[in-house]
């Protein structure tokens, strides 16, 4: 399991849910280097415990940040370059907020609460891309972003963080479109339902059996960030096969 050998990451939202297992896998797949990003501390502990005893050679740079704050966006990207040796070959924009729970309609919406989320799912990808930029067009690399179907389909009771989803498609494409005829490949992927903790606070009520555990859900990702999907830029994917 070496699809990843010699890469240097950065996954942000690496705490917990998709964002831990994407650094537990892409560990197991030989990445050299993973720069992991959260809120809580706690969990990117554990984290770096669990990628210590599965990948020992794997160096792990936790770095606990809120990056609804573009300032540390920038001191993410400063700390996990200096510490890469300038080097930065796969970018995964995870990170992302629900909004208050249980999900108000829009009538009804916090304004702080609905920057906040747009803060955190769409200006924290687009300034982690610019200032990545620099470094990874010098040897090439690629870029995931999270996305989600409520970004395709404007459900109710999903609120900012719906609109957030819908702004980072229409920014990836964007994105992508700009990167064309560079070294630089950026993608975006719908996981799908997946039982995690967010998704738990989002609809409690919600029938947990039909999620998908983070787990069974990489394999994409492992694929756009290894040299096999050097060719492919400018897609969406899903990581689940709809029923």
């Amino acid at each position: 399991m070496s699809k990843l050998k010699g890469k240097s990451v950065l996954i942000t939202g690496a705490s917990q849910g998709l964002g831990r297992q994407l650094a537990i896998d892409f560990a197991r797949e030989g990445a050299t280097r993973i720069s992991i990003i959260g809120r809580r501390v706690e969990g990117l502990n554990e984290v770096c415990q669990r990628i210590q005893e599965i990948a020992p050679q794997t160096k792990v740079l936790a770095i606990a940040a809120d990056l609804a704050q573009a300032e540390e966006v920038e001191r993410v990207v400063a700390m996990t370059l200096r510490e890469f040796d300038h080097r930065l070959d796969v970018l995964v924009n995870n990170a992302a907020a629900i909004g208050p729970t249980p999900i108000p309609f829009l009538v009804d919406y916090p304004l702080e609460d609905f920057r906040y989320v747009l803060n955190t799912n769409l200006i924290a990808p687009f300034v982690m891309i610019q200032k990545v930029f620099p470094t990874m067009v010098k040897t090439g690399g690629s870029i995931i972003n999270v996305t989600s179907d409520t970004g395709v389909t404007g459900y109710p009771g999903w609120g900012a963080y719906s609109i957030s989803k819908f702004s980072l498609e229409g920014m990836s494409q964007v994105w992508a479109a700009e990167l064309e005829g560079s070294w630089v490949r950026l993608n975006w992927v719908d996981p799908g339902d997946m039982n995690t903790a967010m998704h738990r606070a989002s609809e409690p009520e919600a029938d947990r059996t039909r999620w998908a555990e983070p787990a069974k859900v990489t394999d994409v990702f492992i694929y756009l960030a290894s040299d096999e999907s050097q060719r492919v830029s400018g897609q969406r994917f899903q990581a689940q096969v709809p029923d």
